[in-house]
């Protein structure tokens, strides 16, 4: 008598974007953060990063900018698209929440986003220091990819998305 072969159970299968290779010609700041993520107190040292997760929609764009003191989300952002308004966007709302003194850092990797005029004059108009990772250096960026990781590995990776929308409600709880 022949046996029947069990079901093969398959995790669901992780979608990968690579979003870090970005050839531009914007001017790259210096890296004033130098993998220092201690923070005495609130507003002295934000990150900033973008990350992208996958609906049955197609891909969401998530940005956040998190405070490094409480590594508390202060701003974030979500699009169908990667602009350098989703960075802009998610940099004004942390701006507006927090309202920080002159002389915060504000360290993000060298993506065109970052690296953009209008994302750089926007920083510089509130008095808050320009840093950059150094080249193809992810370990400069960790604190945000920390956190990515966490969103990931407990919401999003456990989780089908049917659309966008629900993405952005599920991320924003």
């Amino acid at each position: 008598m022949r046996r029947a072969a069990a079901p093969s159970v398959k995790s669901p299968k992780r979608r990968f974007k690579r979003a870090t290779d970005s050839p531009h010609t914007f001017p790259v700041a210096p890296n004033l953060l130098d993998q220092d993520f201690a923070a005495a107190g609130p507003n002295q040292k934000w990150g900033a990063d973008i990350s992208c997760v996958w609906t049955r929609e197609g891909w969401l764009y998530l940005a956040v900018v998190i405070d490094l003191f409480a590594r508390r989300v202060v701003g974030w952002a979500t699009g169908d698209r990667l602009p350098k308004e989703l960075a802009l966007s998610a940099l004004r709302r942390a701006i507006a929440v927090r309202r920080p003194a002159a002389g915060l850092i504000h360290h993000a990797d060298r993506g065109s986003q970052y690296c953009s005029l209008d994302d750089q004059a926007e920083l510089r108009k509130h008095g808050v220091l320009v840093s950059m990772s150094g080249k193809a250096n992810c370990f400069d960026d960790a604190m945000v990819e920390t956190f990515f990781k966490t969103l990931k590995s407990e919401l999003v990776w456990r989780t089908v998305f049917q659309t966008r929308a629900e993405a952005t409600t599920a991320i924003g709880r």
